[in-house]
This record gives C-alpha cells, sequence and structure tokens, in this order.
C-alpha cells in the first residue's frame, strides 16, 4: 500500500468512528499524515488507486468506507441539525466573548464538523481567559448556561483555560482532531497563539493548519466592549484574587470524586478548568485502532493515548 493510500484510509477510518462521511475537501483538511498532501494528489489517488476502490464506497459527492452506504443519511440529517443550530452556537458564542475576563470563544464538538445528532445538541465551546481568572470567568459562563437552558438551549462551555497554559497534553490523533476542527467565534489572535502552541499537531494532520469552517471574528466595541471593561475592573486586584481563589476551591471539593474515575481527562487546576470526567478520547481511540487492525495498517503514536502531566 501506497503512503497515501494508507494516509486516506486511515483518516476514512477515523471518521468512520463518529459515522461521518467525507468529501474530498474534508478528507484533504483532516489528513491522517506524517507530511502535507494536495488536494489533487488526494482526488487522483481516489480515482486511480486499486487499493482504494476495493476499500472504498464514492455516494456523490461523499466517501465512506465500503458497506457503508447506509452513513449518507446519518449525515444528511446532521447536515440539517447543525444547519439549524449553527446560528443558535454563533449567537450563545457573542455572549459567551461579552464575558469578563474571556479572550477566546470557539465552537468544538460535533457541530463544529457539522456532525451534529439531532437539533437540540450541545453547543460545545472552549474559552480562553485572561490569566489569574479562569474559574472566574467559568463562573460568569455558568450563569449564561443557566439562562440559555431556560431558553432550550444547551451551552457547554467544558473547557476553560488560561492564556498562560494554551500547550495541550496528552497528544494524540483525538486530540488533534478536537484542536484542528475547532472554529473561532471571537479572539482571532489569542486562536492565532493556541494553534501556534499546539502546532505539534502540523505532525498528524499536516494539511489542517487552520480551521475548516471560518466564521467572522466577533469584535466587541461600544457599550459591550465598555461594560466588559467595567466588570473587569471591579472584579481586578485583591477582591478578585479572593474571589478566583473561593470558586476554585469550592469546585475542587465539589469535584473531587469524579475526577478520580477511570479514564478521567478533568484538569481543575488554577489555569484549567476542564470538565471530561468521562473521557471520550480512549473509546474514540480504541474503536479507530480496531478498524485500523482490520486493515493491517500501523497505529504507532496516531493511537496512543497520553497522561496529562
Amino acid at each position: 500500500m501506497e503512503p497515501i493510500e494508507a494516509a486516506i484510509l486511515r483518516t476514512v477510518l477515523y471518521a468512520d468512528v463518529f459515522n461521518f462521511p467525507l468529501t474530498a475537501a474534508e478528507l484533504h483538511h483532516f489528513l491522517i499524515h506524517d507530511r502535507p498532501i494536495t488536494l489533487t494528489e488526494i482526488e487522483s489517488a481516489l480515482r486511480e488507486s486499486s487499493v482504494l476502490q476495493s476499500h472504498l464506497e464514492q455516494h456523490g459527492a461523499y466517501w465512506v468506507m465500503a458497506g457503508r452506504g447506509d452513513l449518507l443519511a446519518v449525515r444528511g440529517a446532521r447536515e440539517a441539525a447543525s444547519g439549524r443550530l449553527w446560528p443558535l452556537a454563533q449567537h450563545y458564542g457573542t455572549w459567551l466573548a461579552r464575558l469578563p475576563f474571556v479572550r477566546m470563544v470557539a465552537l468544538t464538538g460535533a457541530l463544529s464538523v457539522r456532525n451534529a445528532a439531532h437539533g437540540d445538541d450541545d453547543l460545545d465551546y472552549l474559552l480562553i481567559t485572561a490569566a489569574g481568572r479562569v474559574w472566574t470567568a467559568r463562573a460568569c459562563a455558568i450563569l449564561l448556561v443557566r439562562w440559555a437552558r431556560l431558553r432550550g438551549a444547551q451551552v457547554c462551555p467544558n473547557y476553560v483555560l488560561a492564556e498562560t497554559a494554551l500547550v495541550q497534553q496528552g497528544q494524540d490523533i483525538f486530540l488533534a482532531h478536537e484542536v484542528v476542527q475547532m472554529v473561532p467565534l471571537f479572539g482571532e489572535a489569542h486562536y492565532r497563539a493556541f494553534r501556534h502552541a499546539n502546532d505539534w499537531t502540523a505532525q498528524q494532520m499536516p494539511n489542517a493548519l487552520g480551521a475548516f469552517y471560518t466564521e467572522a471574528d466577533q469584535s466587541l466595541v461600544g457599550v459591550w466592549a465598555a461594560v466588559k471593561r467595567l466588570l473587569e475592573g471591579l472584579l481586578a486586584g485583591r477582591v478578585g484574587d479572593s474571589l478566583e481563589r473561593w470558586e476554585h476551591q469550592r469546585k475542587q471539593r465539589r469535584f473531587a470524586q469524579d475526577v478520580k474515575k477511570p479514564h478521567s481527562a478533568a484538569q481543575l487546576d488554577t489555569e484549567h478548568v476542564k470538565g471530561h470526567f468521562d473521557d471520550h478520547g480512549h473509546p474514540v481511540l480504541r474503536r479507530y485502532a480496531e478498524r485500523l487492525r482490520e486493515l493491517g495498517l500501523e497505529a504507532q503514536v496516531l493511537v496512543e493515548r497520553q497522561t496529562p502531566s
């Protein structure tokens, strides 16, 4: 098997874990390989490779593993659900951007690749905050979560980290995919800094140097910018430091047992609030490794799960 054929199969197999047919453009952007490959090279391989033709099926613009043509209906339904959720995700992304000490808002999870399971799926976000105010920013975000829930929306800012802690641990293909598929909504400069700090993702997905879906950066101006500055001023200094420590200690006590769960990827410290108590990475990587073995493909470091230090 040629390297480009193996790379294409690895990528389609990873998407298959999520029941997600890929277009050629998506396959190119999210290609799992050790060097960049052009879209023209991928399209040529899909068209001419007998190996790929024996393992893959094309249905219109989409590619799936052989015998998985039923996923086209799944993708159509999820595209429709994602289309309904996208404006809502932008709306609440704007509100998150207005919160004190929030420096970046990015849409993550299934919706970020238009693969939401249903029309009321979670709206997952990653937030980057000012240093020393991770827990304060999260507390403000939780107030927004409760308000959104009253309106029928499931807003989930489930990963909040300080601008001083951008490098991600556990550098496997699951985390690499989560990083490269996020869609920045606010704080373009911090998004670029985040991607630069995690340039290790280019060793596994070298074509995904930016976001696949792009949205205009939601710069804060006028009244909301002034309100945010005012709130940050009121929550600065010793008063803010005391509130930050109190909220951190309170949540640490509350989640002390949850953090100890097997395969928990939660981080609750002064720079991270990552509430992933039931980490999805392990089962995803296990199913992916099984698919790779079935085709005799080497998993190597692509599916190794490291423990955060």
